[in-house]
């Protein structure tokens, strides 16, 4: 059952509105002023808050303004109860992050439907969504429930590409976001002297694209290419663009969604700069590891064109080369016939990427 927690110093309001919410199927407890409240909240754990502004001990502000700093209730829906109704008071309210504002006095149905409203965008943000083209149509329906979008963005296209397709290639005016469903698609930047740059490897549930889609330059600032046949669902720029500004709960959620981990992309700028080879070696092979995008299902083997290895610790091919026959002599991997690179000692090498 939805759990209430009603902050509110005047008895009789207090008693009226708590009943209601019962009639309602929603279990309350309530407080007698803001301290209360507090203590309430943090141990309780409520689903929403409801709280008077005008109180004494400490006031409705204080409240909300505590409460969003503690994780544990920072995202839990609030609602003012105020018979206050200056423009001034309520962008404060608003300011400090408040949902709602209900002014008394206020019938049963303004209750209901703010407090309905809010669980909703609440329940929302918490849901978890797969990457995949059934996740994202699954994000769209739910979100248009309370954003009241017939249709917040189109269904996913999906489409497909074979072995060493460009899906878009950099400089290409970007338009559109994909989602890989299957497959592995490498993405790369061209040198001034003509090589190719590595910038990633991504496998099934990731996106591709995003960068490029946000940038002033409007164009793809990499080339991907399928390393293998490759299936993915697209979402025009058009219908990305209007999800982000339509709504600030849903696109922060898009966003959580669509996450492809900045701080490793940081990491990794980081290391190419400071990091041994040896280092740079060590850590490449445990990320690639740990993503999955070129792991064989059967033998958990990394598979991958040496020269694309290289190009994404920033070394040359022949340094590379030397480096795992390196690892491989100390044990610490084994290489397949087929090329395929077998991780022997994982403690090992982690233990190299933070040596000095």
């Amino acid at each position: 059952m939805t759990k209430i927690l009603l902050i509110e110093d005047n008895q009789d309001v207090r008693e009226n509105t708590a009943e209601l919410l019962e009639l309602s199927n929603y279990e309350v407890v309530t407080a007698e002023n803001g301290k209360i409240g507090i203590e309430k909240a943090l141990k309780l754990n409520p689903d929403i808050v409801v709280c008077d502004i005008m109180m004494p001990v400490m006031d409705g502000y204080e409240v909300l303004d505590i409460l969003s700093k503690n994780l544990k209730t920072a995202s839990v829906p609030f609602i003012f109860l105020t018979a206050k109704t200056d423009k001034l008071d309520i962008r404060k309210g608003m300011n400090l992050g408040a949902d709602d504002y209900l002014t008394k006095p206020f019938n049963e149905e303004e209750l209901i439907n703010a407090i309905e409203s809010r669980l909703k965008k609440y329940q929302f943000y918490r849901k978890e969504f797969s990457k995949s083209a059934t996740g994202i149509n699954e994000f769209v329906a739910d979100a248009s429930k309370f954003m009241n979008l017939a249709d917040l963005i189109g269904k996913c296209e999906v489409k497909m590409y074979s072995k060493k397709e460009i899906i878009y290639r950099e400089g290409s005016p970007a338009h559109t976001l994909y989602l890989i469903q299957s497959g592995i698609v490498k993405t790369y930047k061209n040198t001034s002297s003509g090589k190719e740059l590595v910038t990633g490897f991504y496998g099934k549930g990731e996106f591709i694209g995003l960068i490029s889609l946000l940038s002033d330059k409007r164009t793809y600032g990499e080339t991907a290419t399928a390393m293998r046949k490759v299936e993915v669902c697209t979402i025009l720029k058009e219908d990305f663009l209007t999800l982000l500004h339509a709504n600030e709960l849903v696109a922060n959620k898009f966003i959580q969604i669509i996450s492809n981990n900045l701080a490793n992309t940081q990491e990794q700028l980081v290391r190419m700069a400071y990091g041994t080879v040896r280092q740079r070696v060590a850590k490449t092979l445990l990320d690639l590891y740990d993503e999955g995008a070129v792991i064989d299902s059967i033998n958990k083997g990394i598979s991958i064109p040496r020269e694309d290895f290289a190009s994404m610790i920033g070394i040359a091919t022949e340094t590379a080369i030397r480096m795992l026959s390196v690892f491989k002599d100390e044990g610490l991997i084994r290489i397949e016939p087929n090329r395929m690179i077998i991780l022997l000692d994982q403690d090992e090498l982690k233990y190299i990427t933070t040596a000095d």
